[in-house]
């Protein structure tokens, strides 16, 4: 049977890669909002490094759900139709979050410029208020959207919602948002993700793509 014919099966593939992203976005964006309210007023140098933190995330959030929009919910409604009325509601999660993360990138341009307290709170509550939209969806995703794609999906088709995002990064972006997710993940986890690497990237993010990152982040997190 075709891996896009695939009918619901006993033998369940792994989606644990999933749970790895989604830590990125459950950690950074309540972070985001501790780091705007920490910057000191008028203080826009430091602002121009959490604003550019910030849309890296809100670029992996966007580029995350995108691909689940084109690669995951179509399929779903095929292979669970009992279950339509779920994706449903993960696509309206998904229209509510993106309303605010539109909100909270146009905020940021604002604070970014200013870096003014009041504008500073008014961007940390549109993040706050973004992680907690952004983290109701990654439970319910989490309980249960994954087991239903473990049952019905092949490994080799789960992989290409990944490859797809990754075709999507910049060169740039791609070691600082790795980075990101390997620092959520578990030893099994790292290895497990670092496998499925193409060869050239996996040499590149351990010689030298995950120090560059723990650089990054030590300057966002801690100025230095």
């Amino acid at each position: 049977m075709a891996a896009t014919q695939r009918s619901e099966s006993t033998q369940l593939i792994n989606v644990q890669d999933m749970v790895v992203v989604h830590r990125l976005f459950r950690r950074e964006l309540i972070d985001l909002a501790r780091l705007i309210r920490s910057v000191a007023p008028g203080d826009v140098e430091r602002a121009a490094v959490i604003a550019g933190h910030a849309r890296l995330v809100l670029a992996g959030l966007n580029l995350h759900h995108s691909g689940e929009d084109e690669l995951l919910w179509p399929k779903l409604f095929e292979r669970a139709a009992p279950s339509a009325d779920l994706v449903e509601r993960m696509q309206a999660q998904h229209a509510a979050i993106h309303q605010w993360l539109e909100q909270s990138t146009r905020l940021l341009t604002r604070w970014e410029s200013e870096a003014r307290p009041a504008v500073a709170d008014e961007t940390a509550d549109a993040f706050v208020e973004l992680h907690r939209l952004v983290v109701e969806h990654l439970d319910e995703e989490e309980r249960l959207i994954l087991p239903i794609v473990a049952r019905t999906f092949a490994q080799d088709e789960w992989a290409e919602l990944g490859q797809a995002s990754v075709a999507k990064m910049s060169r740039s972006e791609l070691p600082l948002m790795f980075g990101a997710v390997m620092e959520g993940a578990e030893p099994d986890e790292r290895a497990e993700m670092m496998a499925v690497l193409p060869t050239p990237v996996r040499l590149l993010m351990r010689a030298w793509g995950l120090r560059h990152y723990r650089r990054y982040i030590t300057r966002v997190r801690e100025g230095r």
